[in-house]
């Protein structure tokens, strides 16, 4: 008798105890407990960084958000809590540069899309951003990864510039990149979560 072949598992079970479907997610599912740990270990430029830590997704949110408010500082506080949400679906799928997602093709886009969309809606966020407001977080996305091209991950200033845009001095006064540990890394992300959420 020929077994019958079930198919692949396409959830992940949680350190909170949820199971979040990867094809089917729900905001009832999603819990920024797990997003903070899941983010807190994820490390940005395939851990192609100096230090004696890796440059954490979780990291890198926080610094976006604190980017995103210089460059804006009168946008409401729900678009703040989007900027640090920006890369939240990479709690579960990773980060990937973007020639390996340019490799994958448009599965790994609609992943993407899928899970932001339950974690926006489970935190009171439309389910699919502005366009603008998108366009502002890529912006700020921008400075942050030229922040960490020249100051952890080996680029020049000229080749900085040159990939991702040379920012604005004002912007960029006075911040540099922070190596912690996990645990930190979480805590930090997970206190900025809590303090914008109190102020929606």
């Amino acid at each position: 008798m020929a077994r019958t072949a079930h198919p692949p598992r396409a959830w992940q079970r949680m350190l909170s105890g949820r199971r979040l479907d990867l094809l089917d997610p729900t905001p009832m599912d999603i819990e920024i407990e797990d997003i903070a740990h899941g983010l807190a270990f994820v490390a940005r430029w395939n851990g192609q960084t100096r230090g004696d830590f890796a440059y954490s997704v979780a990291e890198h949110s926080v610094l976006v958000e604190e980017i995103y408010r210089r460059l804006y500082p009168n946008e409401p506080v729900k678009w703040l809590l989007a900027a640090l949400l920006h890369d939240a679906p990479e709690y579960v799928i990773g980060d990937m540069i973007s020639p390996v997602k340019a490799a994958i093709g448009p599965d790994y886009g609609t992943l993407d899309d899928r899970l932001t969309a339950a974690i926006h809606l489970r935190f009171g966020l439309p389910a699919k951003l502005p366009l603008d407001v998108k366009k502002r977080i890529k912006a700020a996305d921008r400075v942050s990864a030229w922040l960490e091209a020249t100051q952890i991950a080996g680029f020049s200033t000229q080749e900085s510039d040159k990939i991702f845009g040379k920012p604005s001095a004002s912007v960029v006064h006075g911040l540099s990149i922070v190596l912690r540990a996990p645990k930190e890394s979480r805590k930090a992300f997970t206190e900025r979560h809590n303090t914008l959420i109190a102020q929606l």
